[in-house]
């Protein structure tokens, strides 16, 4: 196993992450090395680093960077799909039929609250 799949396979495995201060002495690799590796791996967005304390010691939180996922649930009112994504009327908005019956779906959906 390659120096960087390893390195990202210990980081990955911990779900809070990994300290640096750590983590070269997991690899038994030395601390510029190590920096190196996760230079690597900083610049192909694979993990993010973090300053933090571990133990008294000035360090950095490993972690690795998950994608996030894309979400259209503002562009939908109920089950209708919002009428402006991909328009290419020239309407007026305020008068648009499609766009007024759409955001009358808005008004009808219940509005979650944080307490739920």
């Amino acid at each position: 196993m390659e120096i960087e799949e390893k390195t990202l396979k210990i980081i990955r495995d911990s779900k809070e992450g990994v300290y640096q201060n750590e983590l070269w002495k997991l690899l038994e690799i030395d601390s510029r090395k190590c920096s190196r590796i996760l230079n690597k791996l900083i610049k192909a967005e694979l993990i993010s680093r973090e300053s933090s304390v571990n133990n008294g010691a000035s360090t950095y939180l490993i972690k690795v960077v998950t994608p996030e996922e894309e979400s259209f649930d503002l562009l939908l009112a109920g089950e209708m799909f919002s009428p402006c994504a991909g328009c290419r009327l020239a309407c007026q908005p305020e008068e648009c039929e499609l766009l007024s019956a759409w955001v009358s779906q808005l008004d009808a959906e219940p509005v979650e609250t944080e307490e739920e």
